[in-house]
């Protein structure tokens, strides 16, 4: 079995109003950031993942952020994962 590290990016669905990037938007500008857009705030999760293949371990994370990490009603995901190097390979 192999470990991997999964880096998990949880934001709101596209419609749906991000009242608190928007309220951060709103600070951004009085305080003269005014050129600065479209603020999306959203959710970063990480953790370890043990799995036969990178391709089972991404379905695993994939179900579990369907199932709980994210709400699928309001937020979008995105899983990247990497490869942990076993005790053995870094001596």
């Amino acid at each position: 079995m192999q470990t991997f590290h999964a880096l998990i990016t949880i934001t709101l669905r596209k419609g749906i109003l991000d009242v608190q990037g928007k309220t951060v938007e709103q600070s951004l500008h009085s305080i003269g950031f005014d050129t600065i857009a479209d603020v999306h705030i959203g959710k970063h999760v990480e953790l370890n993942v043990r799995a036969e293949s990178e391709s089972e371990a991404y379905a695993l994370v994939q179900d579990a952020c369907a199932k709980l990490i994210a709400n699928p009603i309001m937020e979008d995901f995105h899983v990247a994962l990497q490869p942990v190097a076993s005790e053995t390979e870094a001596v």
